[in-house]
């Protein structure tokens, strides 16, 4: 079994059958901490919980926030994925490059908690190349900018290795809280996390799209002022110029990056370009940013979302890539 256990989404994938389960990485407890939703269920629930239930995202920048609510949400993802038989799985886990020792073993014992039998760690930026389709085995130069929900990973990789990498803790989550931030700012309205997310998702963009510009939208919070719910009308171009900061930190560690590369690697990724991937590569213009900043081309996956995923399925495949790939991460703390 291979699992991205994101920030914001969980995808697991079981050998033989493939990508079996995507989910909101949310967990719904009450007082005694019992789970009374995992997943979209869960989801649905935020900010709109009564007293004596909390809904909770216990990832937070791609680390384990709350140990509990971990392993409770990855012991029913388990269950799902593998459709209520009991088993003792092998897991292949994406972790950021970036995350400490202790981090990563809090990954293994939340893993093994929920009954995994045995746990292996990837890096991300290596299993989302793989899940993209990069010949990493390969002796050439492939760079991989994977923006998630939590972290936005950068990595030069060749002969299975990671040449190069860079882990920084802005991401998707960060570009809604500047929306938030923005509207709470400029307009004096509160906004919630999955109003931000909506605002996001229709409104947001990376680089002026060519062409019509989206139109605005309507957006409904409570006014700081008069303390009353309240509608402004919210447009593209503010949407853009609210997340200007965040994407400016994930354009400098790409430069950084390419800065480090040594002249070999940096020929072959001006030759194949940058593959990006990750639930950011689906904002609007990303990839126009990327290109327009670097001079590079910029591609994005086939289907970038679940990359990290394919990547771990890629790795159960090939003991080989296993015993070079995994068993190296997981021994590095």
């Amino acid at each position: 079994m291979g699992i991205d256990l994101g920030t914001a989404n969980t995808l697991v994938y079981v050998s033989g059958k493939g990508v079996v389960l995507e989910e909101p990485s949310v967990v719904a407890i009450d007082k005694d901490k019992n789970p009374i939703a995992v997943g979209e269920e869960a989801r649905k629930m935020l900010g709109r919980t009564p007293g004596h239930v909390t809904a909770i995202r216990p990832l937070r920048d791609g680390v384990i926030a709350d140990f509990d609510s971990t392993a409770l949400m990855l012991e029913e993802f388990i269950k799902r994925a593998l459709e209520g038989s009991i088993g003792n799985p092998r897991m292949v886990i994406g972790v950021p490059s970036g995350i400490t020792g202790v981090e990563r073993r809090a990954v293994v014992e939340a893993a093994r908690n929920a009954g995994a039998r045995e746990v292996g760690l990837i890096d991300e930026p290596v299993a989302a190349a793989l899940g993209a389709g990069l010949p990493v085995g390969e002796a050439t130069g492939n760079m991989i900018l994977d923006v998630g929900g939590g972290t936005t990973e950068v990595a030069i990789l060749s002969l299975d290795g990671t040449v190069l990498s860079e882990s920084v803790r802005v991401a998707g989550d960060e570009l809604t809280e500047a929306i938030a931030g923005y509207l709470k700012k400029v307009h004096n309205l509160v906004i919630g996390e999955r109003t931000a997310e909506d605002i996001k998702f229709q409104l947001g963009s990376a680089y002026p799209i060519s062409g019509a510009e989206l139109p605005p939208m309507e957006v409904r919070g409570l006014h700081l002022i008069s303390g009353l719910p309240r509608t402004v009308t919210l447009t593209a171009e503010e949407v853009r110029e609210s997340m200007a900061d965040p994407l400016s930190v994930i354009v400098d560690a790409v430069k950084r990056t390419l800065e480090k590369t040594p002249p070999e690697l940096a020929a072959d990724i001006i030759d194949r370009g940058i593959m990006l991937a990750g639930g950011g590569a689906l904002l609007r213009g990303f990839d126009d940013l990327i290109g327009h900043e670097t001079g590079i081309v910029t591609h994005i996956a086939d289907d970038p979302l679940r990359c990290v995923v394919k990547g771990t399925g890629e790795v159960l495949k090939n003991p080989k890539l296993f015993e070079r790939i995994v068993n190296e991460t997981t021994r590095s703390f």
